[in-house]
């Protein structure tokens, strides 16, 4: 082959290459971390409008919830974090400031809300009638939303938390 038709062949390549990575580059790009986050003083927005569609997506269903915890700064984690260790009462969480999605405003804790007012944290409640726990469709609820869920997790579960990942925010914010 003469020196002139390699380098065309070359070349056709390399244009190749660079046009794939250009139409790709998005995909290449590291994704964002929690550290990305660490400014955050509340929920982040893609997290605000999820939240807002959970609440209206089980009212829809006959579900009543409320929002029992969202955004969290680190001095209030360390705070909860001392609970049953170096502070009075049980243990609530095993995350120390910085280690807690609610520190980068990535994360909600849920509770039922029955018809007179009262908060409950039972699984089982079947309030709307349809023979499935309210709990539980509030977690499908979430989980088609993009939120991960607590009671997904090996070892210690946390039945009333939702968490989006930084990938499905980054996710969310492009489409």
């Amino acid at each position: 082959m003469n020196t002139l038709k390699k380098w065309g062949i070359t070349l056709i390549v390399a244009i190749t290459v660079l046009s794939l990575l250009f139409l790709f580059r998005d995909e290449l790009k590291p994704g964002p971390t929690l550290e990305d986050f660490s400014g955050a003083t509340k929920l982040h927005p893609v997290v605000e409008e999820k939240k807002n569609k959970l609440v209206q997506q089980a009212s829809d269903q006959g579900i009543s919830i409320v929002i029992t915890e969202g955004f969290r700064s680190k001095e209030e984690q360390d705070k909860l974090y001392a609970k049953g260790r170096t502070e009075e009462g049980n243990i609530v969480t095993y995350s120390k400031g910085g280690q807690s999605y609610h520190n980068y405003g990535l994360a909600i804790d849920f509770a039922i809300q029955l018809k007179d007012g009262k908060v409950i944290w039972d699984m089982k409640y079947d309030g709307n009638n349809n023979n499935q726990s309210d709990w539980m469709e509030v977690v499908n609820i979430a989980k088609n939303l993009g939120f991960e869920w607590g009671g997904d997790w090996q070892g210690f579960k946390d039945y009333p938390h939702f968490q989006m990942s930084p990938k499905n925010i980054k996710d969310h914010t492009r489409s």
